[in-house]
């Protein structure tokens, strides 16, 4: 019989897994918690489950913890961890601490989805990897559970009050082990996070975003938007060329129209996109549009890839501005740790090469 991994599990799966093992219903409640609020790493954490009970279900789930390679630390507070996979391959999740935001602090993880990325966006380095596989959905929640878990022994009190996947990979070529996973992660007895409070950034994969106001119209979406432009997309985001942006914006009025949210379109200004003609481009796409544009001075991932001057992006955003469009520059955390997607992960890569050659 195949094992099944704990940390993909909902509790309704346990309870069947239970059932079938002649253990009481009950333990099916203790063990979901262990796993996805305590984030338990054995089964000999669970105090309260009986030992026999453990073994009988400890033949049939496992309990897979990632392995932390990497932590780093920047100025601003941000954690960037490098988690290695039981195949070996490792992925990049970031941890975003936002100090009296509101009413409260505000922790945000950014998650991957995949190891790699098929969609080679120009200015990505997770792109520049290329693509291994999709993760599982064990290790999709597995990243917040590991920091959950790392970063309680710290502060007994952390909890995680967003999650953005936003990470290595494109979220909506796993589209069934991202849903799952955000289903555990919003349940009340594990991390608890509300839907609304979780965001899926996709560099345009159109039946999927209608697929989403369709299946969980309270999940928020992003769409990596960075040109408005056909021509200038098709280079940046090679998404486009299959979907391009009529009938990309299609399926983003279709998600606002059935949701009632708006759609946060991002734009990582680079050396080639921050133009007036590229402003003017986006205030005519998304004019009327229930939308929100996130200006995002790109982290530089090759020589070719440079931050502009700030004075262009405070031109940029005025543009939009005047145009009565909702704007933001996103708040830059992270930069002197490489928070960009892939950095870490090809930092290691590029010392394991480095290694190898020299030995």
């Amino acid at each position: 019989m195949k094992m099944l991994d704990a940390r993909a599990c909902l509790e309704e799966e346990i309870v069947g897994i239970c059932l079938e093992n002649g253990i009481k219903k009950y333990r099916a409640n203790q063990v979901f918690g262990w796993v996805q609020q305590k984030a338990a790493h054995d089964w000999e954490e669970m105090k309260n489950v009986g030992k026999d009970d453990r073994e009988k279900l400890s033949s049939v789930l496992f309990i897979q913890p990632l392995e932390m390679v990497k932590e780093e630390s920047s100025q601003d507070g941000t954690l960037k961890f490098l988690f290695r996979l039981a195949d070996g391959e490792s992925i990049e999740t970031v941890l975003m601490n936002y100090e009296n935001y509101t009413t409260r602090d505000r922790h945000t993880i950014c998650v991957s989805t995949q190891v790699g990325c098929p969609v080679g966006c120009s200015f990505c380095a997770t792109g520049m990897e290329g693509f291994k596989r999709n993760l599982t959905t064990g290790e999709i929640t597995g990243q917040v559970l590991e920091i959950v878990h790392l970063i309680r022994q710290r502060d007994p009190d952390f909890g995680v009050t967003n999650i953005v996947f936003m990470g290595m990979g494109e979220p909506f070529l796993n589209y069934d082990a991202v849903m799952k996973a955000i289903t555990l992660l919003n349940n009340e007895k594990g991390q608890n996070i509300g839907m609304r409070r979780m965001t899926i950034s996709t560099s345009g994969v159109v039946p999927k975003i209608i697929k989403l106001a369709e299946d969980n119209p309270q999940v928020g979406l992003a769409v990596s938007l960075h040109s408005a432009r056909d021509k200038v997309r098709d280079s940046l985001v090679p998404m486009n060329r299959k979907f391009p942006l009529e009938k990309l914006m299609e399926a983003c009025k279709l998600y606002s129209s059935k949701t009632g949210r708006r759609v946060t379109f991002e734009v990582a200004l680079q050396n080639n996109n921050t133009h007036q003609e590229e402003a003017q481009a986006i205030v005519k796409l998304l004019k009327g549009m229930l939308a929100h544009v996130n200006l995002i001075p790109v982290n530089p991932v090759s020589e070719s890839i440079h931050r502009p001057a700030r004075d262009k992006i405070i031109m940029f955003k005025k543009i939009l501005e005047a145009a009565k469009i909702s704007v933001s520059v996103r708040e830059e955390k992270g930069i002197d740790i490489d928070a960009a997607c892939g950095q870490l992960r090809q930092r290691l890569e590029c010392e394991r090469y480095e290694s190898v050659n020299q030995s």
